[in-house]
């Protein structure tokens, strides 16, 4: 059974699959037995992945703020207190973000970016969540200021859409964080991405899709579906020479061991 640690079930493009249940049913079908549903704007598609989450079996969702809109002027309003309190307001919330530094758009200015993914930082701390982290072109001050936030040990997350080089990765290791892994991995041109997925430790790596973004082969180009968080896995377990069964077990147990509120909520398939 595989998990998918990272998705967008209330995008509007995602609705090509269907409803969410035809999204889940499909999942399902293919062994993806649990989904993350991840907040880019707590003023804005929030509520929606909670209700989500909420609905169905097995489905979980974080709240948080993307990069992008760490310029917005209500996200910038939601405190520190704010946020703890929020996160802990229901069992289907499981993690916080996503929230980090994104230098390729730079759609917000890069000081509200870096009081957001602090503030976040400081969030998860406080409450013991996971931190789902978004870093693109923004290896050294991602790196630096998890490490600055660490509070010895006590910040701990995922790197999502892991594709970034060696260095980051080893960086975000080190701070006791776990790499996940989109379908970018499967990309033709992805080759140092492929070898960061082939050595790094088994037991630190999740798989997503990040749907409904970033499909993986055979079905790149296409609108992203959780199901397809599978053909992900199979392709690492290839990378690594071990069964595709015994490393959808292997990710679905790091997934529960760092996203241990999962397990509160779990309905056995």
């Amino acid at each position: 059974m595989w998990i998918d640690s990272h998705c967008h079930l209330s995008h509007e493009r995602i609705v090509e699959h269907g409803s969410p249940e035809d999204i889940i049913r499909a999942a399902n079908a293919a062994q993806v037995g649990g989904m993350v549903t991840i907040s880019c704007q707590i003023t804005g598609d929030f509520p929606k992945q909670l209700e989500t989450a909420r609905d169905y079996h097995n489905v979980w969702c974080s709240i948080g703020t993307h990069p992008h809109d760490a310029g917005n002027e209500a996200e910038k309003e939601i405190s520190l207190e704010r946020l703890i309190d929020m996160s802990q307001s229901d069992d289907k919330i499981i993690g916080i973000g996503e929230s980090g530094l994104d230098y390729y758009y730079d759609y917000a200015p890069r000081d509200d970016q870096e009081q957001s993914f602090r503030k976040h930082m400081q969030a998860c701390v406080e409450t013991s969540l996971p931190l789902i982290v978004h870093s693109r072109d923004a290896e050294d001050d991602t790196a630096r200021m998890m490490q600055e936030e660490s509070a010895g040990g006590k910040l701990t997350g995922v790197m999502h859409c892991f594709s970034s080089d060696a260095r980051l990765a080893h960086a975000a290791l080190d701070l006791g964080f776990y790499i996940s892994f989109s379908g970018i991995v499967t990309f033709k041109a992805a080759e140092e991405l492929r070898h960061v997925a082939k050595t790094i430790p088994l037991e630190r790596i999740l798989v997503e899709t990040d749907a409904p973004f970033l499909a993986p082969v055979p079905y790149r180009g296409k609108i992203n579906q959780p199901a397809y968080v599978a053909e992900t896995g199979k392709f690492i377990a290839g990378l690594r020479g071990i069964e595709p069964d015994e490393f959808a077990a292997i990710t679905t147990q790091n997934f529960f061991n760092l996203f241990t509120k999962a397990s509160d909520t779990w309905v056995s398939p």
